[in-house]
């Protein structure tokens, strides 16, 4: 096959650069989108008059017939077709014969990548957006189920103070919905047409520019067509949102691994998201929350090496550029999974508040103290240093911080009165905090019915 390309050269090129150079074993997946493009494409060219309207019903039609064959999985690569626009173009012809020629008129396969590359990522977003919204609805029922369980909360993975199970996991719900925000926002920096640019100087036919970006959806198009051809920035930020996200889910998957562990017993994960030892009968390991974490690298690794291939790229396009797709696909694909995995995860996880119960340790309980005396009108200073030798002699007698007599407590402070132990309960140490963002009650449930109004205010179809 002649390659579009190649009037210039007279020499074959080495088998060894063309494998190294082509990219069709991966951008082939932008088959849906390019075609897409080309078929707005035709339409503008005829508009212009660069085509005949005739010519333009030929190459959508013959475009239609390449779309189907992918759809139906009968499309066939051949050699020579080094790229997704290459192969489409070349089934093309196959197709209508040489007015497949004049599709390219204009247009050059970097402002036609560009495209592709947009226009597949916002489609992708959407997924993104639908998967995220799922792993909040999980979150919320979740944690609606169980409203009045309640757990060690933890700072360095050391006992601090009583929490609700759903606080804690609303905490994650919070996590998603920033995640949420975030992808909302940075669409608008992807939804930028590009096509019109040409290969970077801009398009010289008295393109209708509007019109491809209204036939393709976009909402806006490039300002200055040296940059549109050259920027990968949407691409970066995409992956830098991947790389939070993905983030979240590791730090989801940790708690769960820990939480889920015979140490801990405080949650248990269904079979469905567990598998066993080869060797060991009684195992059953936490392989999906595992998996999740692990990935993460992969993810980060995609927005690190992005940033990598593009920090000493001369404007404007350069083959490096051909480097975006693999980390692109590989962090969407990975989304793809881990997103619903931790749905599935959350929604089928078993609950232990017995396990919880007996693991809080009654020294999470010492702030209480110190709250209370501060309540009397001691200064808190100084009723955290007079409670942390309260809770040495705990240590010391190894006995519960909340069950001293009253007279053990008023050696430390007179300010100690018999309603003393109505504070030292856990389920009081929670319920204290009162105000909104915090574990009490009532502040739960308006923290659960705000992030509850906010996944169902999406509006239907983008669930």
């Amino acid at each position: 096959m002649t390659q579009l390309w190649g009037g210039r050269f007279t020499g074959v090129t080495d088998a060894l650069m063309r494998q190294f150079q082509d990219s069709i074993s991966f951008d082939i997946r932008l088959w849906e989108a390019d075609i897409t493009g080309s078929v707005a494409y035709a339409r503008a060219l005829a508009r212009a008059g660069a085509i005949t309207a005739a010519e333009a019903d030929t190459l959508q039609d013959g475009l239609e017939q390449v779309r189907a064959e992918f759809s139906q999985d009968r499309f066939e690569l051949k050699a020579g077709d080094e790229d997704i626009h290459t192969a489409v173009e070349r089934r093309l012809g196959e197709l209508v014969g040489d007015v497949a020629g004049k599709l390219h008129t204009g247009r050059s396969r970097n402002d036609q990548v560009a495209t592709d590359t947009r226009l597949w990522l916002k489609w992708q977003i959407e997924t993104m957006h639908h998967l995220l919204l799922q792993l909040q609805q999980a979150i919320v029922t979740k944690a609606e189920a169980h409203l009045d369980v309640i757990m060690p909360g933890y700072t360095h993975l050391q006992q601090a103070q009583p929490v609700r199970f759903a606080h804690w996991l609303l905490s994650y719900g919070w996590m998603f919905q920033r995640d949420r925000e975030r992808l909302t926002d940075l669409t608008r920096r992807v939804d930028v047409l590009p096509l019109g640019s040409a290969a970077l100087s801009g398009n010289s036919l008295n393109l209708d520019r509007q019109f491809l970006a209204d036939e393709l959806g976009f909402a806006a198009i490039s300002a200055n067509s040296m940059e549109a051809v050259a920027d990968r920035d949407y691409l970066v930020e995409f992956l830098s949102w991947a790389a939070i996200t993905q983030m979240h889910l590791s730090r989801l998957a940790e708690d769960f691994i820990i939480y889920s562990s015979r140490e801990f017993g405080f949650v248990e994960l269904d079979d469905a998201y567990s598998t066993g030892s080869s060797i060991m009968p009684q195992k059953k390991n936490p392989d999906s929350m595992e998996l999740v974490r692990g990935k993460t690298g992969r993810v980060v690794g995609a927005l690190v090496g992005l940033l990598t291939t593009l920090k000493g790229q001369p404007l404007t396009y350069n083959k490096d550029s051909q480097e975006d797709k693999e980390p692109l696909f590989d962090a969407v694909d990975t989304l793809g999974m881990t997103l619903p995995i931790a749905a599935g995860v959350i929604h089928t996880l078993t609950v232990n508040e017995a396990a919880m119960y007996e693991a809080m340790d009654s020294t999470m309980l010492a702030t209480e103290l110190a709250d209370y005396l501060a309540a009397k009108g001691m200064p808190f200073r100084q009723a955290h240093h007079l409670v942390g030798q309260i809770v040495q002699k705990a240590i010391e007698l190894d006995q519960p911080l909340n069950s001293f007599p009253l007279a053990v407590y008023q050696q430390y402070s007179d300010l100690f009165e018999r309603d003393v132990h109505q504070w030292l309960t856990f389920k009081q140490a929670a319920d204290r905090r009162t105000a909104p963002g915090g574990t009490g009650g009532e502040a739960v449930r308006r923290q659960l019915a705000d992030l509850r109004a906010r996944v169902e205010a999406v509006a239907p179809d983008e669930k």
